[in-house]
This record gives structure tokens, C-alpha cells and sequence, in this order.
């Protein structure tokens, strides 16, 4: 802690660097110096029966979800890049979840409480390290998806989940978007509980339940005449495995750059309209709330950005190198300059 105090008060501009896997949002733009936090590491609490832990933000998340799942429990925001070394601090930073944000809610609805280093260098916590201590206006909140501009995290408290008894996959394949869209959003009103659902353009649909293992073919029966046709189904290792591949983007080829887009389901089409003639490959996920974009090296940043802002969305480069990792139309720049002010006076973390 203290070294880290001592790096940041002795540099104008600094911005924190964790795992790395993320690093169109953790490289450093000219005269700014890389803060390593790889090394804040180690789960410092965790208490099972209450559901929650701490750990230092430089923890690999893998380690965590070990310790975890030794006690039958997991992280219900799904953190994704957690094979290729993420860090707690840089899913935080970040703002990502995965699939099963769509039933659980994301990194937002699970932290609990965070102690950070300010643009001064003094230590700030917000929040606590137990759902009943987490009243008040919640700073830590105000963390995730920060990018690394309001504050150096080095310990981060989060609730956690018992882990189902048992997961099942339904693929189903519609007749096009239009058809695919609309089952999105019967099933969002449908009685019935989805962890996942994801969208593979233009029309295959993924839905993963999980449950009690006896009851889970009745449910997949049952979820099939929702939708009023049958599909694949997946369970154990092979479901597991196809689900881990969409968390950590093994669908995005080498060159490409990841890129994630906030959205509703009803911007899909004019989203699709503009990116099917360009051939790039994506993903919904959270029930086409996020579209995740495999961005081609070939392609520029700035032609991202121009896209999104004549439809009035926001993304974020994840991986790549662009000028900027923000692209498009992004709100509430007041408040948050309002945030950064009084966290940041001196300006020493760089804007994204």
C-alpha cells in the first residue's frame, strides 16, 4: 500500500495496471506512467455462510473462483478474460460481466464496498465488507466501469452466490433476426427463470437454466414449449465448457479487437444494419442488452466511433489500440467530471 502511495504522489500522470488483459483500457497514453497493481494480491476475508469476501484488487479472479467453489459458491456477475489472468480490480475497472449477468445482474449489483487511493494519494473506502453495512451513497458503485480515472483500487468486498446443483443449455435456431428478437422478448415477461441468453446473429439463440438436477429435463420441456420448438440441449462438462468460451471470447479471432456496446434489444436491428455489411463478428448477451463486437484489426477505431454515434450508442475497446478506448455516444459526462473533481483535483489519472 504504501509503495503504491509513494509511485503515485511522485508522478504527474498515472493510471493502475493489473492482469493486463484488458489493455486498450490499461495502456498508458503519452507521459502518463503505468502503476503496476499485479501485485496486490490474496483474499484478505471470506465468510462463507455470510456469502461475502474481500480481496486486494491485483487478485486473479481465477483464484478466486477457486476459493469459492471449494465452499459452493461463485460469482454471479460472471467476470469474463478469467483464463487469460483478469484481476478483480480490472473487472471493477472495467465494468464487464458475463452471460449470467442476464439473470443475476452485473458487477454494479454485487460489490460491496471498496478502498481506494484518491488523485492525492490518500486512502478513500466507501461502503462495507457486509450487505448490511452498504448504506449511504454508494462511492464503490461509482467505481465500476471508471477505467482507472477516479482512483487506484486496492481492495474490493463482494456478495456471492451458491452454486446450482446443476446447469442445462437450449439452442435454438429462428427463422431470422426478426423472429429471434421477438422470443427475447417473450421470454423476458415469460413465468420462467433463465441464468443466460444470448443471441448469435442472425438468429440462434442460447438459453442456460440452472437448478435442481432432477428437475432440470421437465424444465427444458417446459422451456420448449415457450418458445414452441425444440432445440439442442447440453448439459454437464460440454455445456460448461461451450459457456466458458463465450466468457472469455474464444470466438474472437487473434487480430481483432474486443469491443463491448450498451444497447436495448429493440437497437438491434439498426445496429445489425450497419455492422452485417462490414462482416464483423458479434455476440448479444444479457438478452441483447450488450453486444460484444470482434472489431478487425484492418478496421480503425474512428470508424467504430462514427458508426455508433450516428446511432447514438456507447462502447468501450476492451483489447486493440486505439487513440481512445471510449467510442460513440457516451451521457452523464457532468456528473462524472462533477466525481472526478473532487476525487482527482490535480488531474493525475488521465481521461478515457
Amino acid at each position: 500500500m504504501e509503495e503504491a502511495q509513494a509511485a503515485l504522489r511522485g508522478h504527474e500522470r498515472v493510471l493502475a495496471r493489473g492482469g493486463g488483459t484488458k489493455p486498450a483500457l490499461s495502456s498508458p497514453p503519452e507521459g502518463t506512467v503505468t502503476l503496476d497493481v499485479s501485485g496486490l494480491t490474496g483474499i484478505e476475508d471470506y465468510d462463507p455462510e455470510e456469502l461475502t469476501f474481500t480481496a486486494r484488487a491485483g487478485t486473479p479472479l481465477g483464484e478466486i473462483e477457486d476459493a469459492l467453489a471449494e465452499n459452493g459458491q461463485y460469482l454471479p456477475f460472471d467476470p469474463p478474460l478469467v483464463a487469460a489472468g483478469a484481476t478483480l480490480g480490472g473487472a471493477v475497472a472495467a465494468g464487464t460481466s458475463g452471460p449470467l449477468r442476464y439473470r443475476g445482474g452485473g458487477v454494479r449489483d454485487f460489490i460491496l464496498g471498496v478502498r481506494f487511493l484518491d488523485g492525492e494519494g490518500r486512502i478513500v473506502r466507501a461502503g462495507g465488507r457486509v450487505v448490511k453495512n452498504a448504506a449511504g451513497f454508494d462511492l464503490s458503485k461509482l467505481m465500476v466501469g471508471s477505467a482507472g480515472r477516479l482512483g487506484v483500487m486496492v481492495e474490493l468486498s463482494f456478495k456471492v452466490f451458491p452454486q446450482p446443483q446443476a446447469w442445462a443449455t437450449l439452442t435454438v435456431d429462428c427463422a431470422g433476426l426478426d423472429e429471434a428478437l421477438a422470443l427475447i422478448g417473450a421470454l423476458a415477461t415469460a413465468p420462467f427463470d433463465l441464468e443466460a441468453l444470448d443471441l448469435e446473429p442472425p438468429g440462434r439463440l442460447w438459453l442456460r437454466l440452472a437448478g435442481l438436477a432432477d428437475a432440470m429435463p421437465e424444465r427444458l420441456e417446459r422451456l420448449e414449449g415457450i418458445l414452441e420448438r425444440s432445440g439442442e440441449r447440453l448439459e454437464g462438462e460440454q455445456e460448461g465448457a461451450v459457456w466458458s468460451e463465450v466468457r472469455d471470447f474464444a470466438w474472437v479471432v487473434q487480430d481483432a479487437a474486443i469491443v463491448k456496446v450498451a444497447l436495448v434489444p429493440k437497437r438491434v436491428r439498426e445496429l445489425e444494419a450497419k455492422l452485417e455489411p462490414l462482416a464483423v463478428e458479434r455476440r448479444y448477451g444479457a438478452g441483447a442488452n450488450i453486444a460484444w463486437l470482434a472489431w478487425p484489426g484492418e478496421r480503425a477505431a474512428q470508424e467504430l466511433d462514427d458508426l455508433l454515434r450516428s446511432l447514438g450508442l456507447a462502447g468501450v475497446f476492451l483489447t486493440g489500440s486505439p487513440a481512445r478506448p471510449m467510442v460513440g455516444t457516451h451521457r452523464g459526462g457532468a456528473f462524472a467530471q462533477r466525481v472526478k473533481s473532487a476525487l482527482d483535483p490535480s488531474g493525475r489519472f488521465p481521461e478515457v
